[in-house]
């Protein structure tokens, strides 16, 4: 008589993987299915030879050769799209970086001393409600470049959450911690370091996270201005060519890279934080 032993964690699902990788996988699968059903749905509405939009089907059909060779490299503009992904995320790296130098040291000036912040906060409301875009032909006149004028369109978009919620940590820092290092008569460089940086590292990546959305967001629009290599002129050249396929191809590449540099900023935190604790 045979007799079916079952192992310990052996499931029809995942069998043989990690146990993260079964929790991975089990936590996808409605998403996968969400996915599939917009699929079938955007299928069945564009299908249709006068339908407006092409469906996945015919962007697949139109846009297989980008897909397949996204590391094309051509003359001028004309790139496969590894390559106009990179260059945008230069342009975003050189920025956000600049940003959370400047934001982070701006925050914490305006956190620790009240007439800095009395004097900078009501400045630093009414510039953050300025469109990113709008900036474009000030950094365009300064500079007389689109590469610096864009990358300034990125730094001056990042830096006021970074600036707003480095300063709010500040800010809320609990008394006690101050009147600890107050007994223990801490030196202005071991606050920084003791104190006032490990409590305010959570805020800190608050801010780098909502920025890290807003740069990628900018330097998209940005380049549909100021032209060159960049998802953004791909995007609005296909436009302009009429080819809706590439532009909405694109779309989803400049979602995709969105999503993975929000999930880096998180992880990095996830690191940072557990660390200054």
């Amino acid at each position: 008589m045979a007799v079916n032993v079952s192992r310990p964690g052996h499931t029809l699902l995942g069998s043989g993987l990690p146990a993260k990788a079964k929790k991975l996988l089990i936590k996808a699968v409605p998403t996968i299915i969400a996915i599939s059903v917009l699929l079938l749905v955007w299928q069945l509405l564009c299908s249709s030879p006068t339908a407006s939009l092409p469906s996945p089907t015919k962007i697949w059909d139109e846009t297989q050769e980008l897909i397949l060779k996204p590391f094309y490299q051509g003359e001028g503009v004309d790139q496969g799209l590894f390559w106009q992904l990179f260059a945008s995320l230069q342009r975003v790296a050189i920025g956000y970086t600049l940003a959370a130098i400047v934001g982070i040291g701006l925050g914490i000036l305006i956190g620790v001393s009240v007439i800095m912040f009395q004097a900078l906060d009501p400045i630093f409301q009414v510039l953050r409600t300025i469109p990113p875009l709008a900036w474009l032909p000030i950094s365009l006149a300064a500079f007389k470049e689109a590469q610096p004028a864009a990358i300034f369109v990125i730094f001056v978009t990042a830096i006021w959450p970074i600036i707003i919620n480095t300063g709010v940590g500040v800010q809320n820092i609990p008394q006690d911690y101050n009147n600890v290092a107050k007994v223990l008569q801490l030196s202005k460089m071991e606050y920084f370091f003791k104190v006032l940086l490990p409590a305010t590292v959570p805020y800190i990546f608050t801010g780098l996270k909502i920025a890290i959305g807003l740069s990628w967001l900018a330097i998209v629009a940005a380049e549909m201005l100021t032209g060159g290599v960049g998802i953004g002129f791909f995007i609005w050249d296909a436009y302009n060519s009429g080819n809706l396929s590439e532009v909405i191809l694109a779309v989803i590449y400049v979602g995709l890279v969105g999503l993975l540099l929000d999930k880096l900023i998180s992880f990095i935190a996830s690191l940072v934080v557990a660390e200054a604790n």
